[in-house]
């Protein structure tokens, strides 16, 4: 026979969880010693046990008694969803643990695997850690604003041109010129490798549904996003030049042509 000391400590619970399982109806209080002291069985040990583990396993204490005392098929049932629960939230724990280890890696933590291939891809060209981080920010900002655009065709598109090695090259171009002065000569001639690149990209005014997208949310998406470069803003302004030449744009269309020219420098 053992004390309410002996019978926790065997289970690995409180003396106090006893007490309020006792109080709750869910373990039959047992028989006293002649000093009035209680005194636990082995059947004790099984129901503290079979408490216990059902309330381990999230079964709320007002529950607990209903799976006991039910009858051995209504047993399985519970058992069953109570498992499927389980799963559930072992799942979802898994998942905190992933994204706790990403705490210090903003691409892992905000964005899905298939955004982070596609900065683990783009990392190998070598463009500078400012530049990187305007990148992951503009598709964090992408999959925030427009998901369902940025999943089924900005991020394959990128994707697809980080194959393509003209691109590459500008993209390494502006990477190097942002600390340059705006009116340093070798910006002309990285607008003409931009624009010639532009011309031959798919426009982002041919994209599917574009013309749904507010403007000020294209205005987001192609910010420098934090990165202030008067050489970008020259860039810009030279690559525009470069297309008025040839077609002068439309308000609408203003945007696009803008939005094609950020995307030799960043992503969406």
């Amino acid at each position: 026979m053992l004390t309410i000391g002996q019978l926790a400590n065997y289970v690995g619970v409180s003396t106090k969880a006893v007490r309020v399982y006792h109080a709750k109806g869910l373990l039959p209080e047992p028989v006293r010693d002649a000093s009035g002291y209680r005194r636990y069985d082995a059947q004790a040990i099984i129901d503290l046990t079979r408490i216990v583990t059902l309330a381990q396993a999230g079964v709320p204490l007002a529950r607990i008694n209903d799976v006991l005392t039910a009858d051995a098929g209504t047993v399985a049932e519970q058992i069953d969803r109570i498992d499927t629960e389980l799963r559930d939230h072992i799942r979802q724990l898994r998942q905190r643990r992933t994204r706790l280890r990403h705490l210090d890696q903003p691409d892992r933590l905000c964005l899905p695997p298939e955004a982070v291939e596609y900065m683990n891809r783009l990392r190998a060209i070598g463009l500078s850690e400012r530049h990187e981080d305007t990148i992951r920010d503009g598709w964090i900002l992408g999959y925030a604003v427009v998901p369902d655009i940025t999943r089924a065709i900005l991020l394959p598109a990128r994707t697809a041109l980080l194959d393509d090695a003209e691109y590459v090259a500008v993209l390494r171009g502006y990477d190097e010129a942002i600390d340059w002065e705006p009116d340093d000569p070798r910006l002309d001639q990285l607008a003409d490798a931009a624009a010639q690149l532009a011309r031959r990209m798919t426009l982002v005014s041919d994209l599917p549904d574009f013309d749904k997208v507010p403007p000020e949310t294209i205005d987001i998406l192609i910010g420098h996003l934090g990165i202030d470069s008067p050489a970008w803003q020259r860039l810009d302004q030279l690559i525009t030049r470069r297309f008025a030449s040839s077609t002068p744009p439309s308000d609408q269309a203003g945007h696009a042509m803008a939005a094609d020219q950020s995307k030799l420098r960043q992503d969406p």
